[in-house]
């Protein structure tokens, strides 16, 4: 077989197992349940982000994303695979130009790992099937590094203008991305700083300033919103270990090694590699998560969420392949590549083709609760978001609204009580006042929420005076989601109260 023959083997190869791959991962969950922030993107497209309920989370509808599912909408499109859409394309050209940025600065055939790699990584992959705005920030960000690249090589206008409009729109596109604008000024500053570009620094600083005047309106509402974020903090603040484990050195780790052992085998000498694309490259796996880690250490108010991370994602990927590409020998590229695919492909065998994409099945547990049969039973609804406290929350709080946005999504079939997030002093006095008459006289109700919300509740209730000798079981398996059935009855049915009070809630 000629060398050209053999390429056309692998490329061909490859785009079998690629077409696999994106039907595994992205297409065959494309139908499943929202999980709960999906259910706030429904919420924002068809309210509006100006909606009285979305006051008490001002940050949620700050996105340009929301004009895509709105398209979407706007097309006859109101199904989950519809609203996800936009992501799945989305997903599609930021890998491609991770790939032509892989060739670029790493190896011209380093394009083909970097892609099967995403499938690796979980949440990389997860975010193709997300209603949110993280594929396309995915997708805008590497095209500002594409745009910025071939700027400094080629100093030509159009370039420039493709990286100021596109690295405008990644702050736009959800407000954590603000970290990334420091890999933008790294890789400037380093191709300037050693004459690798044949733009000068007034020039450069031009285009720097221009980008610079077009986020002012954006910085401003950032700082304002600031001023509130304690109020939507989910979680404390991450230690050194969680910091460790967001930078996923499993693949460098899985490959390095190997690679290093392979080249002394070999007697081949490392390849120098390019002081600039390391530090493009390696800024962008890090500069984001440290930013954030320092951040949320520094004010306590935790944004160190995996997908607040997601923009390391690529550069983990990258960077990689970049350490890599010292020790690993040319023809072992694509090799190792079709070794990431059906690596991921085999991983992906305990998972159900037909789960929920991201482990929450809102629709299935209504399902649950609408095959009871019984259209006035009482539904105990804590709400899945840590802005539902007194004074914003109240028993009587209107629907459809934010805090139950998923309420909205995956109607009841039954007469919904809604509880706040946190059991404090007025969500407990609630719960008495329901279990010392009302929820006896009806006979039976079920607790519907977030898996440890759920917990917490459940073992309350069970433990009330009025509600001994009631029956307690799960309608089914829904992933994070519970519903659990209590019952008049002569006795308790096995019922495992499992996990902690309250459950980490979800965040747009």
């Amino acid at each position: 077989m000629t060398l050209t023959g053999r390429s056309l083997w692998w490329n061909w190869s490859l785009g079998l197992l690629l077409t696999v791959c994106i039907a595994r991962f992205w297409l065959a969950p494309l139908s499943s349940s929202f999980w709960v922030d999906e259910t706030v993107t429904e919420f924002v497209v068809e309210h509006g982000g100006s909606h009285p309920s979305l006051a008490v989370a001002p940050q949620v509808p700050q996105s340009i994303y929301y004009a895509l599912p709105a398209a979407m909408r706007a097309l006859g499109g109101t199904s989950e695979a519809a609203y996800r859409v936009p992501s799945i394309f989305s997903m599609g050209l930021a890998l491609f130009l991770c790939a032509c940025i892989g060739n670029r600065l790493i190896h011209p055939a380093s394009g083909w790992l970097i892609v099967f790699g995403s499938f690796l990584l979980r949440g990389f992959s997860d975010a193709a099937t997300d209603a949110r705005p993280y594929a396309l920030g995915l997708c805008v960000a590497s095209l500002s590094v594409w745009a910025l690249i071939r700027w400094l090589d080629e100093a030509r206008w159009l370039d420039a203008l493709l990286f100021v409009a596109a690295a405008a729109l990644l702050w736009r596109t959800h407000l954590i991305y603000w970290p990334f604008y420091l890999v933008y000024a790294l890789y400037a500053a380093v191709r300037l700083w050693r004459g690798e570009t044949p733009l000068s620094w007034q020039r450069a600083g031009a285009v720097f300033a221009t980008l610079g005047l077009l986020l002012v309106p954006v910085a401003w509402n950032a700082v304002l919103l600031a001023g509130e974020a304690q109020a939507h903090v989910i979680q404390p603040p991450p230690d050194l270990r969680q910091f460790k484990y967001s930078l996923k050195f499993g693949l460098l780790i899985a490959t390095l090694p190997s690679a290093w052992i392979l080249s002394r085998l070999l007697r081949r000498p490392p390849v120098a590699l390019s002081v600039s694309a390391g530090v493009l490259l390696l800024g962008w796996w890090f500069v984001h998560p440290l930013c954030l880690y320092a951040y949320s250490v520094g004010t306590g108010n935790s944004v160190f969420l995996p997908r607040y991370l997601s923009l390391a994602w690529p550069g983990i990927l990258l960077g990689t392949a970049y350490l890599l590409a010292r020790y690993l020998p040319t023809a072992l590229w694509r090799p190792l590549a079709l070794f990431a695919g059906g690596l991921a492909l085999l991983h992906s065998t305990n998972r159900p083709l037909d789960g929920p994409a991201h482990g929450s099945d809102w629709r299935g547990a209504t399902q649950a609760i609408a095959a009871l049969n019984d259209p006035t039973i009482p539904v105990v609804c804590p709400s899945p978001f840590v802005e539902a406290r007194s004074p914003v929350w109240r028993p009587d709080y209107p629907l459809p609204g934010f805090l139950y946005s998923h309420l909205a999504t995956y109607p009841l079939a039954g007469r919904p009580l809604l509880f706040p997030f946190q059991p404090a002093e007025a969500g407990l006095q609630y719960a008495r006042n329901l279990s010392a008459r009302f929820l006896p006289e009806a006979g039976r109700f079920v607790v519907y929420g977030g898996n440890r919300n759920v917990w917490f509740w459940q073992r309350w209730f069970s433990q009330r005076p009025e509600l001994q000798g009631w029956r307690i079981r799960r309608l089914g398996s829904f992933g994070d989601v519970e519903a659990v059935l209590f019952e008049r009855g002569t006795g308790v049915e096995a019922s495992e109260v499992r996990g902690a009070p309250f459950a980490e809630p979800s965040r747009p």
